[in-house]
């Protein structure tokens, strides 16, 4: 990287520490509120650059851009629909959320249904987390930095040892950030880094135009255009990735799941200083979001362009476009972003996780009786375990699938949808019972892990339907299970929401012309890109 790229990598990484430190130290971590919702103090500047950097990291940049490399511009699904869900989860779940007064996800599921609800939903989420999530943040930011930045030179190690030095640089100071910060030095550090990593984010497209173009990135743009044609074609068949119809089916459940009701990113709401605030923070989130493709399938694009499709993996379309476009002196910053962004996923999975144990679990069966100080404490001690377990885990994921960014929305349909499924009925019925939600889930998580892990394989994959699809099946089928069990054994007395009203509930005025808007905008894309 050369000694002025540390240097300034190593300057911008303090910084964001150094002022996550000054602008986090008045809040009260001792105490539940303070270190789990970051004492319900969030503003909408930093609930949007968190949730966007708890999203960014490698195995999105790495993982999407690999896809745009291979099937081009159709893959931006996974970036712009998510701005509907931002829409969605601003104007009907956060209300609800927050007039609740919960900490997590699964206290919501305690009051709608009962506490056994509450546990398995909290097991489900930690169980994702720890052997799907964490180890491979954390493999792929390790391997995208050591790749990009060629950590084995600079520190005259191969690469295997090499891997494990940066699996344990970014997992240790993420727990830092993640443990003894809590959630508010989480959400201000992703803030800072998110700026950062939108401006470095954007400079690797401007440069790969640049290339392309001559020194022009208009000429670039329209040379890319021009001599990819196929490339810019948002509907997909139904060979791709991402058929045209998973849009409408299975796509927009994942996005609301992820949106709406992972603990790792709606947390960042959940923390707002009022219902305006988290409002405005998912809205302008979801502006930035439509922005997305820009960062994370442009570059794909243009890789195909300079490489002439020639790699072998398709996740090596990013790590090689920076090594080639990115100038010199601009690497320590970049450097310093992108371990940012790194950070930003782990710490927010890790933080999540502390949450859940420690509220959810200590306090509810290891001490009922437990102070506040006594519930942070087991989550912080809870916490260290999980990071050193994904720590060791992480440098043994040999060798990732083909495509890492699609790999991980298969895996992670085995919680999310049967998740999104009680919340949702959980939300807009009175009188479906706990032990409708308990089927809901055993169904969800059982039928989901059989198809796509037993009958796909004797069917083929060929002939088999999208895993999109097959959500989207599995969240009607379970839907409608939960809403007979209702009709057949209603809950007595029916479900009343609880208005512990913790914050000012004055709604944002322009949220839903702003959300109608995002929408339109949404949707003009595809008639552009068709």
């Amino acid at each position: 990287m050369g000694a002025f790229n540390f240097i300034v990598f190593l300057g911008f990484t303090a910084l964001v520490a150094i002022l996550s430190y000054y602008w986090t130290k008045g809040t009260d971590e001792h105490h539940s509120e303070g270190y789990f919702l970051g004492g319900r103090s969030l503003t909408a500047p930093v609930i949007a650059g968190s949730l966007l950097l708890t999203n960014l990291s490698t195995e999105q940049i790495v993982g999407l851009t690999g896809q745009a490399y291979s099937e081009g511009i159709l893959v931006m699904a996974w970036e712009t629909l998510a701005a509907i869900a931002m829409v969605v989860t601003a104007l009907v779940l956060l209300p609800r959320y927050l007039r609740s007064g919960i900490s997590t996800i699964p206290g919501f599921l305690e009051q709608r249904y009962d506490a056994q609800t509450k546990t398995i939903t909290s097991l489900l989420f930690l169980s994702g987390y720890v052997i799907v999530l964490l180890p491979i943040v954390l493999y792929s930011g390790a391997l995208a930095m050591s790749t990009m930045f060629d950590v084995p030179a600079v520190l005259g190690v191969g690469e295997t040892a090499a891997l494990w030095i940066t699996v344990w640089a970014i997992g240790i100071v993420g727990s830092i950030y993640a443990i003894f910060g809590g959630l508010k030095a989480v959400a201000v550090s992703d803030t800072i880094n998110a700026v950062g990593l939108f401006i470095g984010g954007l400079l690797i497209p401007v440069f790969g135009l640049m290339a392309i173009g001559g020194g022009s990135v208009f000429e670039g743009i329209s040379v890319l255009w021009t001599e990819n044609p196929e490339k810019f074609e948002a509907i997909g068949g139904r060979d791709s990735s991402i058929p045209f119809a998973t849009i409408f089916t299975g796509m927009m459940l994942v996005q609301l799941f992820y949106w709406g009701t992972n603990q790792a990113i709606i947390q960042r709401a959940l923390g707002a200083r009022d219902l305006q605030e988290g409002q405005k923070g998912l809205i302008f989130a979801a502006v930035l979001k439509i922005f997305g493709p820009i960062i994370v399938v442009l570059p794909g694009i243009i890789a195909w362009h300079l490489f002439q499709g020639e790699l072998e993996v398709a996740d090596q379309a990013y790590p090689r476009l920076v090594t080639e476009v990115l100038p010199f002196w601009l690497r320590g910053f970049f450097a310093a972003v992108l371990f940012g962004a790194i950070l930003s996923s782990f710490n927010s999975a890790l933080n999540s996780s502390v949450t859940l144990f420690g509220v959810d679990i200590y306090r509810q069966y290891f001490r009922p009786e437990a102070s506040d100080e006594q519930v942070v404490a087991a989550g912080k001690n809870f916490g260290w375990l999980l990071a050193i377990a994904s720590m060791t885990i992480a440098p043994f994921i040999a060798k990732a699938p083909q495509s890492l960014f699609g790999y991980l929305q298969e895996v992670n349909g085995c919680y999310s949808i049967p998740i999104l499924t009680i919340i949702l009925v959980g939300v807009f019925t009175r009188h479906v019972p706990p032990i409708a939600a308990k089927i809901g889930l055993a169904s969800g998580v059982g039928l989901y892990i059989l198809s796509q892990f037993g009958l796909k394989n004797i069917v083929g994959a060929e002939s088999y339907p999208h895993f999109l699809n097959v959500m989207a099946i599995l969240f009607v089928m379970n839907v409608c299970i939960m809403l007979w069990i209702g009709k057949m054994r209603p809950m007595r007395p029916e479900y009343e929401a609880r208005d512990s009203r913790a914050v000012d509930m004055t709604p944002w005025a322009a949220a839903k012309p702003a959300g109608a808007a995002i929408v339109a905008i949404v949707c003009s894309t595809y008639f552009i890109f068709t």
